[in-house]
């Protein structure tokens, strides 16, 4: 059986759930935070990261952007196939989310990345939350728009914001600042799917932690 390896508070927690809401034959391996830099798990994803799509033959996937595709094209809806409407805004979405979002939230989590310096740090980190607050004015105009989901019905698009939504809680911004995003947010703590997918990467709702 496939191994997927997840850490707590990693966007591991996506694919996670796109195997719940899948019912994916895919096996959740969680780690401590830390295992991913040690040797074991470095000769599976010489990266470093999770998550990582472990095969039975001994390809590895990684990305999850790559991974949620992996699982939606051979275990999800055939509403979200890439030839159809649906599957091609999927796909945006999930680029977005993945490739702008998630990637500006790089100067929170580690600053020091970026730039030398405590108080150059300080302000990058203002322009991030500058920037942040755009990205999140966005999308809950989206929700407001679409309704309950990222789309016209669920999607894994749901699954990454979800992981975003959480992220965006860690910084001065909160959701009580997007209605829609906290409703949204709101819809997903309370999916058995989510829920299931949260206890097996040893995380708990926000509103629990």
């Amino acid at each position: 059986m496939p191994k997927l390896y997840v850490m707590p508070g990693t966007c591991a927690l996506a694919p996670n759930i796109a195997i719940a809401w899948t019912d994916a034959p895919i096996e959740v391996v969680p780690m401590k935070y830390g295992a991913h830099k040690k040797q074991d798990y470095l000769a599976i994803n010489p990266k470093g990261q999770v998550p990582a799509l472990q095969f039975d033959d001994g390809d590895v996937l990684t990305e999850a952007a790559a991974i949620l595709c992996y699982i939606g094209t051979v275990y999800g809806d055939p509403a979200f196939t890439r030839d159809t409407e649906l599957g091609r805004k999927e796909a945006e979405a999930l680029s977005y989310l993945t490739s702008e979002v998630h990637a500006d939230f790089g100067p929170h989590f580690a600053p020091a990345k970026f730039i030398d310096g405590k108080d150059e740090q300080k302000a990058l980190k203002v322009k991030t939350y500058e920037t942040l607050g755009q990205h999140f004015n966005r999308l809950n105009d989206q929700i407001g728009s679409s309704g309950d989901w990222v789309l016209a019905k669920r999607s894994f698009a749901d699954a990454y914001l979800y992981v975003v939504e959480r992220w965006i809680e860690q910084t001065p911004h909160d959701l009580s600042g997007y209605p829609h995003l906290q409703s949204h947010h709101q819809r997903m703590e309370q999916d058995d799917g989510v829920q299931l997918a949260l206890q097996r990467q040893n995380m708990k709702p926000q509103g629990q932690a």
